[in-house]
Parts: structure tokens; sequence; C-alpha cells
């Protein structure tokens, strides 16, 4: 499916335009994710069973608590197994643990970074690396599908849906892929509140939002809401403002964007100091370093 075809063509219905981001932003979605599928799949494909407490440690790390929150899952890999091959618990414990040069090359080159992409790469190249994160990242896949259900959207997430898309033209940005993004918002029947899904297969944030405004929405009523820095990327690479669901504080960020944020943007009076002050305290919550690199 051509889904950077159907981005580019979406009806315009609206003067302003809303992308929002799905896990860890509209469901509380992030910590079972990575808890309980990525890093137990990541430890065991990696072979990193030796040292699983740091593993964990770093993924999370990572995954959660860091500037690189939200990433996409093979940069997230990629990320991790640099900064293990950096801690020396690794080696203390037996563990050679090194970046795979075939895929930064590979990171590199596309931009559409899921399965499906990567699955044509194994089978033009043979590469036995690559070939290992493609099972990794299918056995994850696998471990979404069973373990996460029932999680419903953060209170003030619905109501905050059903304000803006009065007034706004609404998409999801995600890094997840598309079947478990629609699986998830199906689910909870809130579906209908947005008039496109998109996950990895489209591209990058910051490519999805291009595609779905340019040449139809000005900067100043486009609107990026997320809770991870890949999510204010994406707003900056399109001139577009950036309303943070701040990481712990997620209940009271959406009820401020309900009661104050969503007004803010329709109005006009959303840039300057009412986005400096949403910015800082978003930076705040993520930091650059660990706890260990301190």
């Amino acid at each position: 499916m051509d889904y950077v075809s159907q981005l580019k063509s979406l009806p315009k219905r609206h003067d302003f335009f809303v992308g929002i981001d799905s896990d860890g932003c509209v469901f509380d979605s992030m910590e079972i994710k990575h808890k309980e599928c990525f890093c137990p799949a990541f430890i065991k494909h990696f072979g990193l069973q030796a040292a699983s407490k740091y593993a964990r440690e770093i993924w999370d790390f990572v995954n959660l608590y860091s500037r690189d929150r939200g990433c996409n899952r093979f940069l997230a890999a990629q990320k991790s197994l640099k900064l293990a091959g950096e801690r020396e618990v690794f080696a203390e414990r037996g563990l050679n643990v090194v970046g795979i040069p075939s895929l930064d090359a590979w990171l590199k080159e596309e931009t559409k970074l899921g399965n499906p992409t990567l699955a044509a790469k194994v089978k033009a190249t043979n590469d036995p690396a690559l070939a290992k994160i493609l099972e990794w990242s299918k056995e994850v896949n696998t471990r979404i599908e069973e373990m996460v259900f029932g999680v419903p959207p953060f209170p003030w997430v619905v109501k905050s849906l059903e304000k803006i898309r009065a007034a706004a033209d609404v998409i999801v940005v995600s890094q997840t892929p598309v079947e478990a993004l629609v699986r998830e918002w199906q689910e909870h029947k809130i579906d209908p509140l947005v008039n496109f899904i998109a996950g990895q297969e489209a591209g990058t944030k910051t490519e999805h939002i291009r595609y779905a405004t340019t040449g139809r929405y000005t900067a100043e009523k486009i609107l990026m809401i997320g809770d991870a820095h890949g999510d204010l990327k994406a707003a900056k690479g399109n001139g577009a403002l950036f309303f943070p669901i701040v990481p712990g504080k997620e209940e009271l960020s959406w009820k401020r964007f309900f009661e104050e944020g969503a007004d803010r943007f329709f109005a006009g009076t959303f840039a300057g100091g009412y986005q400096e002050e949403l910015s800082q305290e978003f930076d705040a919550a993520l930091p650059e370093k660990a706890p260990w690199q301190k």
C-alpha cells in the first residue's frame, strides 16, 4: 500500500492541521511495550543474558527516559548496542558488544524504517547481521500483539480529539507499524476521530507532516503533539508548533492542552512565550546523558 501517496492526497477540510503521536502520547503503552516486548527480545537475540540487568537499564533509558525516547526501533537498537559497547560491565562479564556496520549503512540510506524495507534489504544482501535484526523485530511485533491490549487512551485525550477535529484536520504521526496503530485505535473506537493513521511505513515523522501539509497549511496553523524529542524534531523540521505531553505528567499535559493549549493554537497565541514555557518543561524531563555517564 502506498501510504506516502495517501498522505499527500488527504483532503483538506480545515485551515488548521494537527499531528499526534500514539505510543506514550495517546496511549500509556510505552512502558509495557518496551519492558515486556522490545527489551526481552533484544536481550535474547543479541545474546545479552549475562548482563541482562544492564542491557535492560540501557534499553529503558534510550527508549523511555532520554531524549531518544520514541525513536524508531532500529535506531534504538543501534543506540543501545553503542551504549552497551561503552560500558565496561559487559566486557567484564565476557560480552563483546559491538555495532553492526550493515545496520548503520541501512539506517543512513533508508527512511521507511520498517520490517518490509529491512526484509527487502536482507533478501538482496543475505546479510546475517541484518537478518538477526529482522528476526528480533518480527518477534517484537508478535510479543506486542500478544501482550499489548486493554490499554486505553490517557484521560483528556478523547475530549481533546473531539475538540480539535471540529476545526482541524488531524492525523496520527508515529514510528510504530501501521498494523499495530490501527489495531490499538480501533480497539478503543477512537480511529474515527482522526483523518489518517501514518506509521513507520510512510517514512519519518518529519516526512509524515511534510507530505500531509506542504502547500496546504501555513506553518503557524500546523501543530504536532508528542511525548518525545523526535516529535519536537518533526515539528521543527516543518516550521510547526509543538505541544509536549511530558513523560510522567501525561494526564496533566492533556488536561492543559484541552483547557488552554488548543484554544491558544486556534487563536494564534501559541507561539512565543507560551511555546517556550512548554519547551523548557519538556527538555527538563528527558536528559541527554544516562545516570551511569555522569
